[in-house]
């Protein structure tokens, strides 16, 4: 069969390779032997733009024929496309994110997924210790550690049900209650494995997931953020030291 070279491969390594260059974070009972062929003729174009996908070596990579699907190389593709693109071998997630990804009401203004640590002060720690020592039971005091560019931490307080984080583009409610109960919305896996669900009550999207004994519910008050850079924030909310 011209322009095909036939060959044995194993369906999950063609992604894992393809993203990571190595074929160790797999156990056995994950892999599937099949027979497919490296489709050569087909060439890509991006924007009017002719695209050659290669490997981390700068091999040029082809295309996968199996079953009359054709299989693309996840990260060359996305990096092409300005998308990161990460796998979590615990999971066994592979996440990919685009520059920009509105949905759900959030315009996601901000460039990329990008997070930066968020480093609270002493006289601030000392503060969100307090705000969570009103709680009986709930004394132990958690915090967003990461935050997208261009944000910034605020204030902290208890009121309510809740010990709310007030940053300029995002808020991050803490609680023994659910927000999310009521609503319908769409569940979906954080990168850590965590369940989490989003749903829409008002005019603002919210993620709202299970840590420990509490929930935590994160949202942007002016749209800037995107789903994708809240579920990254939700990802490393942790115990404040």
């Amino acid at each position: 069969m011209k322009n095909r070279v036939k060959g044995t491969i194993l369906a999950t390594l063609v992604v894992g390779m393809t993203l990571s260059g190595t074929a160790g974070v797999y156990a056995g009972s994950n892999l599937q032997k099949i027979s497919a062929y490296l489709k050569h003729n087909i060439s890509f174009e991006i924007n009017g733009k002719t695209f050659v996908p290669t490997d981390g070596n700068g091999n040029k990579l082809a295309p996968i024929v199996y079953n009359d699907s054709t299989y693309l190389p996840v990260r060359a593709l996305s990096e092409a496309l300005k998308a990161s693109v990460n796998y979590n071998s615990h999971t066994g997630v592979i996440t990919i994110d685009t520059p920009s990804a509105p949905n759900n009401g959030n315009t996601g203004n901000h460039t990329g997924t990008d997070l930066v640590a968020v480093t609270y002060s002493s006289s601030q720690i000392q503060e969100i210790k307090s705000e969570f020592a009103k709680f009986d039971g709930f004394t132990t005091a958690y915090a967003p550690m990461q935050a997208a560019k261009n944000d910034s931490f605020q204030k902290v307080a208890a009121g309510g049900d809740s010990v709310t984080f007030a940053f300029n583009h995002m808020t991050v409610q803490i609680s023994p209650r659910d927000n999310s109960f009521e609503y319908d919305g769409k569940n979906i896996t954080l990168s850590n494995g965590v369940q989490a669900k989003w749903y829409t009550p008002s005019n603002t999207t919210m993620l709202t997931f299970k840590l420990d004994d509490r929930f935590v519910t994160l949202y942007s008050q002016d749209h800037s953020l995107s789903n994708a850079q809240l579920e990254k924030v939700a990802v490393s909310v942790a115990k404040l030291k």
